[in-house]
């Protein structure tokens, strides 16, 4: 731990942690004391969602400059305006306990039927880090035709439509409001980037 992470951990005390549901993933509420930078210790309530750490990827044909997107349905989208409900996404799932790396070619072959061992790691961030505990770990790998092993489209209740779709196009498709999850912005604008350089 360096100085500042001990400084931050010495500002907050959790008095009380309270589960408020555990029905998909858990909500708790949390009361803390933070000293804050006047010097002075205030009591604060806060709910956090649990839902584990996720990982998402990019999968990218250079020879083709195409990606592979997927489409589905995501009910939040649907409560909160998107009139289908249907997001295009990078490919995405929870750790489950295992290693990011694994974690993200699993979820690569059930989703987009896409077997790649060399996925290269590019970033780390929170999503939602105001109410949701998710850190994702961020992938881009290199596809082909080879590298398809079977039709993809997820597990169980999952209905997953695997797009290709050249990156120009993708990236007008976010400039249009058809692209809008967060993480696959964040994916396509650092492959675009990595291309200027």
């Amino acid at each position: 731990m360096n100085i500042i992470e001990q400084i931050a951990s010495e500002r907050v005390r959790i008095t009380e942690e309270k589960l408020l549901s555990d029905n998909w993933y858990v909500l708790k509420r949390y009361t803390f004391n933070y000293l804050g930078n006047n010097g002075k210790w205030t009591t604060q309530q806060r709910e956090a969602y649990d839902r584990g750490n996720g990982a998402t990827i990019l999968l990218h044909n250079p020879q083709t400059d195409t990606v592979i997107l997927t489409r589905q349905f995501r009910l939040p989208t649907f409560v909160n305006g998107n009139e289908t409900g249907l997001l295009i996404e990078a490919c995405a799932g929870l750790l489950d306990d295992e290693h990011p790396d694994d974690a993200i070619r699993r979820e690569m072959e059930e989703e987009t039927g896409f077997r790649i061992e060399s996925v290269q790691k590019v970033m780390e961030a929170y999503m939602s880090p105001g109410s949701v505990t998710e850190k994702l770990f961020f992938y881009i790998a290199e596809y082909s035709a080879d590298t398809q092993r079977n039709a993809g489209g997820g597990i169980e209740e999952e209905e997953i439509e695997i797009l290709e779709l050249p990156v120009a196009e993708a990236m007008a498709m976010i400039k249009q409001g058809e692209i809008q999850d967060g993480k696959t912005i964040m994916l396509l604008q650092h492959l675009r980037l990595r291309q200027l350089s």
